[in-house]
């Protein structure tokens, strides 16, 4: 009979299941796991140090970077918490245009997720799927702000600048013929809202592709049922939050348990699991995706009866329009002073919270009444879930270790930030 002989085995970072810098240290016995040890800080750039040497609104981009799947989520966060600090009150246009923005980033980051984990466990068809979608959805990001991925498009007061009354077309190329860029032109031959409400009609049969792909799927349920069962009791205990939380069963989602922007003038639901497994949580981000859905096509309906200002008018907070501060000494002042000093935000502390498609993404800022943060620290999702990696892999095998990752939805930006 052959000996069992106990490991100590490094997981990561060089593992392609380890999402590039989580180090894990297993202790195995054979190829059970007896304990987990997560070695964080490989990704580490210190975000919360460097704002304090940044006026609040340089600071703004630097939260792109820190979930960088869920970029306007995370800049939302720091603008609601500065908003606080400020005591001014965003336009109501700009807050639908927000919660739009929030519910496609939502899309964005579960279309990661469910691409990635799917490779993780070996299906290799999903992320295929998963990224035919995301071209769409980083098109929408680029009408509003120019980039596919670190926007910058909110900003204390309001967003950057309303959506655009028609969208960038693709031209032939050596890479695409004139037939395939008439054929994606299609959808894009109106406004930005036309494009994403053309979207919003043909993503539902999507969700349903990727149902059928994987939700009876024989080997993805032997992969993902009773794997990494969390309690109710234990999520709370653990600091879980998002779908990690919802999927033991708990129906918490800050939209609706603490209301903000107008979220309360919506209609959607909150999915929850049942068994608290990999399985479950998978079930509840699927049918989040078409919870967003549903609110975007909400948006797009009020967006389209309402025009109105998108930021706020205190000039000392926000720029004035481009073309007053071309003509307006007092415009162009206003614009030299908010860019080259910054505004200076009320002593005092703040901290607010969103529901980020990961769970509760919250910003605590302290300012001294300068014309830059005192002190900010990110209360990031992912930190809570990765600490009870140790829990949720005992006594699962290595094999199981990959799906617990993918589970958790980790992004280290966040983590390590």
């Amino acid at each position: 009979m052959a000996e069992i002989r106990n490991f100590t085995m490094n997981f990561g970072p060089q593992h392609p299941a380890a999402h590039g810098v989580l180090r894990m240290v297993l202790e195995l016995d054979g190829e059970v796991v007896m304990r987990a040890d997560p070695h964080i800080g490989l990704l580490h750039r210190g975000t919360e140090k460097l704002a304090e040497a940044r006026t609040w609104l340089q600071s703004m981009p630097y939260m792109d970077r820190l979930d960088y799947v869920s970029m306007m989520c995370n800049e939302h966060a720091y603008c609601m918490a500065v908003e606080r600090l400020l005591g001014i009150e965003v336009p109501v246009r700009a807050q639908y245009i927000r919660v739009m923005y929030d519910e496609i980033t939502r899309i964005l980051n579960h279309l990661m997720w469910i691409g990635s984990h799917g490779l993780d466990v070996g299906a290799m068809t999903m992320i295929l799927y998963a990224f035919r979608e995301r071209e769409d959805l980083v098109d929408m990001y680029e009408a509003v702000s120019g980039s596919r991925m670190h926007a910058a498009y909110y900003r204390p007061g309001g967003v950057y600048r309303d959506l655009p009354d028609r969208m960038p077309q693709y031209v032939a190329s050596e890479w695409r013929s004139a037939k395939d860029a008439d054929f994606i032109n299609e959808a894009r031959s109106g406004s930005l809202l036309d494009f994403i409400e053309d979207f919003t009609n043909r993503f539902p049969k999507f969700v349903d592709e990727y149902s059928t792909l994987l939700t009876e799927n024989r080997i993805w349920k032997q992969r993902l049922v009773d794997i990494g069962i969390v309690s109710p009791e234990r999520a709370l205990q653990l600091g879980f939050t998002g779908p990690m939380l919802r999927g033991s069963g708990i129906a918490w989602d800050l939209r609706k348990k603490q209301p903000y922007e107008v979220y309360d003038r919506l209609d959607f639901d909150i999915p929850v699991g049942t068994n608290g497994d990999c399985y479950d949580r998978y079930l509840v981000r699927v049918e989040e995706m078409r919870q967003s859905n549903h609110l975007i096509r909400q948006c797009i309906d009020w967006l389209r009866k309402n025009p109105g200002p998108v930021i706020c008018k205190d000039y000392k907070v926000a720029p004035p329009p481009r073309e007053a501060m071309k003509s307006n000494m007092e415009e162009l002042i206003h614009h030299f002073k908010l860019f080259s000093g910054g505004f200076h935000v009320p002593e005092g502390e703040a901290y607010a919270a969103i529901e980020h498609p990961k769970g509760e993404f919250g910003i605590y800022l302290i300012s001294d009444s300068a014309n830059k943060p005192y002190r900010i620290k990110i209360r990031a999702p992912g930190f809570a879930h990765l600490s009870a990696m140790d829990e949720m892999a005992r006594g699962h095998m290595i094999a199981d270790v990959v799906t617990i990752i993918g589970t958790q939805d980790i992004v280290f930006g966040e983590i390590d930030r």
